[in-house]
C-alpha cells in the first residue's frame, strides 16, 4: 500500500469482494436451515431470514451497483472488479443459492412439516369441501380488495410497489366493451395475508395453510368474467431503496426525508422473481416495464416471497419444533431493593444480551424520568422501533420537566418513518431533538444521566454495542456498560456537546470517535502489536465484529501478521481480508459464527505486552463506520469486568467447534464439527448466564 496524492492505493490480491463475502455469509444461514440439528420451525425461520437479506441486498448492494452501470462507470471495487463483472456474478450466485433455498423448502422442509401436522396445501390435492371453503374465503376475503387493471392504451402498466406481491394475466376474449388486450396485472393488497390457516375440521391436521397466491390462483376467473384466463404468474419487483438527500439543497432534514420516504417504494427496479411456470412472452413482457434483463429476473418454483412464512413458527404452539425458551438472567452487579444510582457508583455493571435482561437499561430511564435530582437525560436513538417503552421513558422524562436532548439518527435505514414519528412526538413534549451532523450518520450508542448529588453535579452513563431497541436485545449478542466513571462520563458529555452544537471537536480521555480518532489508534494499536512481535516479545489481537473491510486496518493487519501477531477475526458476515496467505497472513485466522442469536457485540482485544487493551464499540471496521459515521469505542477500565468480556465475548467463540465457518487460504468457509466435546458459544452463554441447558 502507498499514496499519492493524499489517495490510497491498495494491492487488488489483498482482498475478498464485499458483495460476493456477503453472499457467502447467505449461503452460511442457509446452511442453519438444511441442518437437522436446528429445531424444524427454526428451519423455516433460518430460510425467512436468507430471503429478507437478499431483500436488502438488492434493495441497497445491488442498486449501487446497478447504478454504477447505468452511469457507465468503469470504476472497479478494491479487489479489481469492474461493476459489469461484479453485477454478472452476483446474478450467478445469487441464482444458485436462490435454487438451493427452493429445493430445500420444497423437498426437505415443507414434508417435514407435513409430518407434523403443519401441511402447507396446494391446489392440487384440495378435496372438495376445501374447494368450497376457499371459494368462500376468495369471494368473502380477497375480492373485494381486488382491482384488476386490464392492460390498453387507457390502462397502462401499473405502479408496482417495492417487494409487493402481483399476478401477470394472460387472457383471450373480449369484454363487454369489446377489448381484447390479451394481458391484466392483479396487485395484492398488503392488507391481505399471504399465508391462511384453515380449519382443523376441513384438514384433519392440527396446522393447515393455503397461500394467497393459490386462491387467487384458483379463483382469478372470478375477475374476468365471459373471458378465458390463460395463464396466471406470480411475480415481484424489487427496486433500489436506498435514498438520497442532497447536502447543498437541503433545509429541512426531516421534510426532505419524509418526502424521499414516499419515492423509496417506487425506485428502479433492481430484481424482477417470477413464478417458473411463466410464459417466456409473459417473462420477456414484464422484463421491458421493468427495464431488466435476463440475469435480473429469477424464476422460482413455489411462493415468489418465503418471507412470509416467517409468520408460522409463531402461530404453531409447538415448543418440541422450536428453540427452548428462555428468561434472560439479572445482572449479579445489580440489587433489585437498591437504587440503580447506587449500583453504578459501587462499580461499573456489564450486560450481555440476549442472555441478560435489558431491563437495566429501561430502569435507569424510568429512574431518570421519575428521580427529581435528575436534571438532564441525554440519548442518542438509531433504531429503536415503533412501540418503544425507552422512548416513553423519554417522552416522560420531558413532561417532568428534565431537560432532554435526544440526538435521533432520521437516516437509519429502513427505520425512518418510525424515527421521524419519534422526533414529532418528543418535540411536543419540550424535548431537543437534534439529527446530529449532516453527512454523518450518528451510529454511537450513548445514554447519559445528569444528577445533583450532595450539591454538585454527577453523571451516569450507559454504552452499549448494539440499538436501544428492547424486541432486538432478545435476538442479537451484545453488550452494554453501566459506568459512574467521572472521566467516562465527561468523553460521552463531549460526544453530545459536538453532536448537538458547534465548534471543533474536543479531546477525549478514553473514547475512540468517528470520525477522527477512531481507525487511527485501531491502526496505531495493530502497529503497536506488531512492534511488541518485532522486540520478540508476545504480539496477540483479536477482533468480534460483524464485518471487516477497511483496507488501511486490513493492510495493517497483514503488516502485523508478518510481524508475528498472533491474530483471530471473528467475522459474522463480511470480511474482506483473506487469511493464511504465505507471506502475507500467515498468522491471521477468520471465523464467521452463525447460530441462534444474531452475532452483534464488537470488541477489540489488544495484548499490549500483558495490559491486555480491550474496547467495544457499536462499530465495524468499515469505512463507512470509520469515515461516515458518528462512532465511539470505549474502554472496559474495570479488570472484573474486563475478565469476563474476554471470558464472555471472546475465549468461547474461540473455541466454538459446532457454529463456527473458518475461512481457508482460498477464501471458502468451511463448518466446523466436533470430534471430541461439543463447544457452541451461544449455548455456553445460554447456560452459564441465564441458567438454560440445550441438552
Amino acid at each position: 500500500m502507498h499514496r499519492t496524492n493524499n489517495i490510497r492505493h491498495f494491492d487488488s490480491d489483498h482482498f475478498i469482494n464485499r458483495e460476493l463475502s456477503l453472499l457467502q455469509f447467505q449461503r452460511r444461514v442457509l446452511a442453519q436451515a438444511a441442518d437437522p440439528n436446528v429445531p424444524l420451525l427454526e428451519r423455516l425461520r433460518f430460510l425467512c431470514i436468507v430471503s429478507s437479506n437478499l431483500d436488502e441486498f438488492f434493495e441497497v448492494r445491488v442498486a449501487g451497483v446497478k447504478e454504477q452501470l447505468r452511469l457507465g462507470s468503469h470504476a472497479v471495487t478494491t479487489d479489481g472488479l469492474t461493476p459489469s463483472a461484479l453485477h454478472s456474478l452476483i446474478s450467478a450466485k445469487v441464482h444458485s443459492i436462490i435454487a438451493e433455498q427452493y429445493a430445500l423448502l420444497n423437498d426437505t422442509i415443507l414434508p417435514a412439516l407435513a409430518t407434523e401436522g403443519i401441511v402447507f396445501l396446494r391446489r392440487s390435492v384440495w378435496t372438495d369441501a376445501q374447494h368450497l371453503w376457499a371459494r368462500d374465503y376468495f369471494m368473502r376475503e380477497v375480492m373485494p380488495v381486488l382491482t384488476p387493471i386490464g392492460l390498453d392504451p387507457a390502462h397502462p402498466f401499473p405502479r408496482v410497489l417495492n417487494k409487493s406481491l402481483n399476478f401477470a394475466v394472460e387472457l383471450e376474449g373480449r369484454d363487454a366493451f369489446g377489448r381484447s388486450s390479451g394481458s391484466a396485472i392483479v396487485q395484492a393488497p398488503r392488507a391481505l395475508p399471504r399465508v391462511i390457516r384453515l380449519p382443523k375440521e376441513l384438514t384433519g391436521v392440527d396446522y393447515g395453510f393455503v397461500f394467497l397466491s393459490s386462491l387467487l390462483h384458483a379463483h382469478v376467473g372470478e375477475l374476468f368474467e365471459g373471458m378465458n384466463v390463460l395463464g396466471c404468474y406470480q411475480f415481484r419487483v424489487t427496486r433500489n431503496s436506498d435514498m438520497f438527500v442532497d447536502e447543498e439543497e437541503v433545509k429541512d432534514l426531516r421534510a426532505s426525508l419524509k418526502g424521499e420516504l414516499q419515492q423509496r417504494h417506487f425506485g428502479d427496479a433492481v430484481r424482477l422473481e417470477i413464478a417458473d411456470n411463466c410464459s417466456e412472452a409473459m417473462a420477456n413482457f414484464l422484463m421491458r416495464q421493468f427495464a431488466l434483463g435476463p440475469a435480473d429476473v429469477y424464476r422460482v418454483p413455489g411462493m415468489v416471497n418465503p418471507v412470509r412464512l416467517n409468520q408460522v413458527p409463531d402461530w404453531v404452539e409447538r415448543p418440541d419444533l422450536k428453540y427452548r425458551p428462555f428468561l434472560p438472567a439479572r445482572p449479579k452487579g445489580l440489587d433489585k431493593q437498591e437504587n440503580i444510582f447506587a449500583s453504578m457508583r459501587r462499580q461499573d455493571i456489564l450486560l450481555h444480551h440476549p442472555f441478560q435482561s435489558f431491563e437495566p437499561v429501561i430502569e435507569l430511564l424510568k429512574a431518570a424520568a421519575d428521580d427529581p435530582d435528575v436534571v438532564a437525560v441525554k440519548m442518542t436513538v438509531y433504531r429503536t422501533g415503533t412501540d418503544s417503552v425507552l422512548m416513553e421513558h423519554l417522552v416522560r422524562a420531558a413532561q417532568k420537566g428534565k431537560e432532554v436532548t435526544v440526538v435521533l439518527e432520521l437516516m437509519a435505514r429502513f427505520d425512518e418513518e418510525a424515527n421521524i414519528s419519534w422526533a414529532a412526538r418528543l418535540e411536543e413534549v419540550g424535548a431537543h431533538v437534534v439529527y446530529g451532523v449532516f453527512g454523518y450518520k450518528t451510529h454511537a450508542k450513548l445514554l447519559l444521566l445528569v444528577r445533583r448529588e450532595d450539591g454538585k453535579l454527577k453523571r451516569y452513563a450507559h454504552l452499549g454495542t448494539g440499538n436501544y431497541h428492547p424486541r432486538t436485545t432478545r435476538f442479537y449478542t451484545d453488550f452494554g456498560l453501566l459506568t459512574a466513571n467521572d472521566e467516562i462520563g465527561a468523553d460521552v458529555a463531549e460526544v453530545f456537546k459536538q453532536l448537538t452544537g458547534l465548534g471543533q471537536a474536543g479531546k477525549l480521555k478514553h473514547l475512540w470517535q468517528a470520525p477522527f480518532t477512531l481507525q487511527p489508534n485501531v491502526v496505531a494499536a495493530i502497529r503497536e502489536e506488531a512492534e511488541i512481535a518485532r522486540a520478540g516479545r508476545k504480539g496477540r489481537i483479536v477482533v468480534k465484529v460483524n464485518a471487516l473491510l477497511e483496507p488501511e486496518t486490513i493492510e495493517a493487519l497483514y503488516e502485523a501478521s508478518c510481524a508475528g501477531v498472533e491474530i483471530d477475526i471473528i467475522a459474522r458476515s463480511v470480511c474482506a481480508l483473506k487469511p493464511g496467505v504465505p507471506g502475507l497472513s500467515e498468522n491471521i485466522r477468520v471465523r464467521s459464527i452463525v447460530g441462534r442469536f444474531l452475532e452483534h457485540h464488537r470488541i477489540f482485544y489488544f495484548r499490549a505486552d500483558g495490559a491486555d487493551k480491550l474496547y467495544m464499540s457499536s462499530a465495524d471496521w468499515m469505512e463507512r463506520n470509520f469515515f461516515k459515521r458518528i462512532e465511539v469505542a470505549f474502554p472496559i477500565l474495570d479488570p472484573k469486568v474486563k475478565r469476563r468480556v474476554i471470558k464472555e465475548g471472546l475465549r468461547p467463540y474461540l473455541g466454538d467447534n459446532c457454529q463456527a465457518w473458518e475461512m481457508d487460504s482460498d477464501n471458502v468457509y468451511r463448518k466446523k464439527n466436533p470430534r471430541t466435546t461439543r463447544r457452541a458459544a451461544q449455548e455456553i452463554l445460554l447456560k452459564e448466564l441465564a441458567g438454560v441447558s440445550i441438552v
